[in-house]
């Protein structure tokens, strides 16, 4: 495998599907409002959210390189990174540049919406950056952070940073889709932590999975993922969210199954794999079908 390769997979290509659909639900809110966004505004945001994630996604992989972490991980195909500098460790620099240059390249996205929209944009893309830069070193020695960091970082920062570099309203639907994708975000980096939880702790980070224990964490996904759901149709009720967006509901049955299932598959790793991918799928599927639901 060469360098150039090593590169490309540390960024896990494979899960950079989750920044487009966070884009496409803030791009469905403004449908709803009924603006129609410059073509070139839309590619750019697109853009800067994929460059955004495989941003943190390399410097990740840098940074769990050169701790150690990547040696003694067991990687599952949702957890403990990709492997690419275990294999060509002489890659660890071009990885290290290449999650600098996407950020940079994210930067001066943000610096021209930051022309067009002025402080709101400040804010939010500051927080990014912030979030891209900070995770990895200091955001996972904090049990809470770790835990609402990502959620933050694709819900309230991507979902609404669309929506502003839009050019269109922070309503209440707005923040109920923003919600939404910080408990499910939030959920899905905390049960893909569960696998990874004793090499964690051996480099000092602090997750839930941690300090709580994998039984507690595996109430706490239960919680995030079904208090989802129960946004989505709170909203629906309230007259927040339009009716084709109980939609998002359809994959509420896999997951209370999933709730039930992973407290007994814990010590089981090749069925916890299994709760894992269905995981995957049911986190992606919801915020899809939202996407869909909003855009009728």
């Amino acid at each position: 495998m060469s360098e150039t390769v090593a590169v490309v997979r540390a960024a896990r290509p494979n899960f950079l599907l989750l920044a487009p659909v966070c884009v496409g639900l803030g791009l469905a809110v403004a449908w709803q409002q009924g603006q129609t966004p410059a073509l070139i505004d839309t590619v750019l945001v697109f853009v800067g959210a994929l460059l955004a994630h495989a941003a943190v996604n390399l410097l990740n992989e840098y940074d769990d390189f050169r701790s150690g972490l990547d040696l003694i991980t067991q990687r599952t195909p949702f957890s403990g990174g990709s492997g690419a500098l275990s294999e060509i460790p002489s890659a660890a620099r071009g990885v290290l540049w290449a999650g600098l240059g996407t950020l940079g390249m994210v930067v001066a996205i943000g610096v021209y919406f930051l022309w067009l929209r002025g402080l709101p944009m400040f804010i939010l893309g500051a927080a990014g950056v912030v979030l891209v830069l900070t995770y990895t070193r200091w955001i996972t020695r904090s049990p809470l952070l770790c835990l609402l960091a990502p959620g933050i970082g694709f819900g309230p920062v991507m979902v609404l940073g669309t929506l502003v570099a839009l050019d269109a309203r922070l309503d209440a639907a707005a923040l109920v889709c923003a919600a939404v994708t910080l408990l499910l975000v939030s959920e899905l980096l905390l049960i893909n932590q569960i696998p990874d939880a004793d090499a964690d702790r051996q480099v000092g980070r602090r997750h839930l999975v941690i300090t709580l224990g994998p039984e507690i964490a595996s109430k706490v996904v239960a919680s995030l993922l079904i208090g989802s759901y129960v946004l989505i149709i709170a909203s629906m009720v309230a007259n927040i969210m339009p009716k084709l967006t109980l939609l998002a509901v359809l994959p509420m049955p896999l997951a209370l199954w999933l709730s039930l299932r992973l407290p007994r598959v814990l010590s089981a790793p090749r069925e916890l794999n299994r709760v894992l991918a269905i995981n995957v799928a049911v986190v992606v599927s919801t915020l899809a079908l939202l996407v869909t639901g909003l855009s009728l």
